[in-house]
């Protein structure tokens, strides 16, 4: 099982805010080769313990709950760390026009439930973490999403291979897009395995 976070690797907001700005940049970095968009509209940003770790961080540094906050930031990011035997993504649709963002979620509903990784002839389909519904009855879909891979031994070497092509897809009627994963993204992703 990877790496969780727990209460001692949380820093004293003033210790971490005295490194907030450090920390932004170190993560920007890393984020740069874990992020991958699928279509004009749809990016994975592929989490870690490094990016959980400060998304907590954070969250704590703004909303200043103090020790009460703690374990609810705990338990809302520890889930979006890989395990070692998965890739753990949040998907985001990020349009600018509140107009257009309002129809075309409008009509997005369970998009979730159609996005994929192709590994060489393997397809690993996305499980939707649970915790909240982001399509609504009506057809309406979230902005957000956060979404588990889960790989078998055989396709992490596969995944591992960089002869064996890795393709990203979402394959919802309203938004059918695909994109091969960048290399660079690919040696990122190598890691969040065991």
């Amino acid at each position: 099982m990877a790496r969780q976070i727990t209460r001692a690797d949380i820093m004293s907001m003033e210790d971490y805010g005295a490194i907030r700005r450090e920390k932004a940049s170190e993560i920007a970095a890393l984020k740069r080769h874990r992020r991958m968009a699928v279509g004009p509209h749809a990016t994975l940003y592929f989490e870690s313990y490094d990016t959980m770790w400060r998304q907590i961080h954070e969250m704590l540094f703004i909303e200043r709950g103090g020790e009460a906050q703690i374990d609810d930031e705990l338990s809302a990011y520890n889930p979006l760390i890989p395990n070692g035997r998965e890739l753990v993504a949040t998907l985001m649709f990020e349009i600018s026009d509140p107009e257009y963002r309002r129809r075309f979620l409008a009509k997005l509903g369970g998009v979730e439930e159609t996005v994929s990784i192709r590994v060489g002839d393997d397809r690993i389909q996305a499980q939707a973490e649970t915790d909240v519904d982001r399509s609504t009855a009506d057809g309406k879909a979230s902005t957000v999403h956060f979404l588990h891979f889960p790989f078998t031994q055989l396709q992490i070497e596969r995944f591992n291979d960089p002869d064996t092509e890795v393709v990203v897809a979402i394959d919802h009627p309203q938004y059918a897009h695909m994109a091969r994963m960048p290399d660079e993204v690919r040696a990122a992703l190598t890691g969040d395995f065991e």
